[in-house]
């Protein structure tokens, strides 16, 4: 089966995207570039960097451009996966209904399997996967009570899973963001021919919520790899 996967660059597609990869071929990443910060489905902070991603694993990339209006973004999203050579996505929802029911539509317009590994699980288990799995992941968005200016930039081992599991139970938010309450953004992982290395970066904070913008990265050899 070729495969296109949804790609963000963060912990969910990334390791959703190694999964899928596992039960077939992997013929695309694919990445959508709303030009408003306040997309319903996708990932908008540190887009720029997917590329450098997508040449760390090897992949193709096809970007999309989009307005990133409500639904509207939908039909940018099917009408560029309509011209691929592909028989199903992949995604890294786990829980949200909202993109799954909305990707699942466009799949049966186009006669694509909608492939999920990641649908169901438990977040708190799947935090601890990613992390025995070995990946970088760094949070760069945090917008939740508890998650303070001092998450940004921070990588999640195992003294941040457990602090942001506590954090969680505390005050009731999906410790994997499914909820939008944070992203991340991979630098590296044991299927990485290259790892990304930042270089330059600001955080940005409004007293509430607050980004990890990378303005310099670049890819560096990755010592795994000979």
């Amino acid at each position: 089966m070729r495969l296109a996967s949804l790609f963000s660059g963060g912990k969910d597609s990334v390791y959703a995207t190694f999964l899928a990869s596992q039960e077939g071929e992997l013929a695309y990443l694919v990445t959508i570039n709303p030009r408003r910060d306040d997309s319903w489905m996708f990932h908008t902070v540190n887009l720029h960097l997917v590329p450098l991603l997508a040449e760390a694993q090897e992949l193709k990339l096809v970007t999309v451009e989009s307005g990133g209006e409500k639904e509207k973004e939908l039909q940018d999203l099917k009408q560029a996966l309509g011209v691929l050579d592909i028989d199903g996505i992949v995604t890294g929802a786990i829980a949200s209904s909202y993109q799954k029911e909305r990707v699942d539509a466009i799949c049966n317009e186009l006669g694509l399997a909608h492939v999920s590994p990641l649908w169901g699980r438990s977040s708190p288990g799947l935090l601890d996967e990613v992390i025995k799995e070995g990946m970088k992941v760094v949070v760069t968005t945090v917008a939740a009570m508890g998650l303070d200016m001092r998450w940004l930039g921070r990588v999640l081992d195992w003294d941040a899973a457990v602090e942001l599991k506590e954090l969680g139970l505390r005050h009731g938010f999906d410790v994997c963001g499914e909820g939008g309450e944070l992203e991340t953004l991979v630098v590296d992982a044991p299927w990485f021919r290259k790892r990304l290395e930042i270089v330059k970066a600001r955080n940005e904070w409004d007293g509430v919520r607050g980004s990890y913008v990378v303005e310099m990265a670049r890819l560096v050899p990755n010592p795994r790899i000979v």
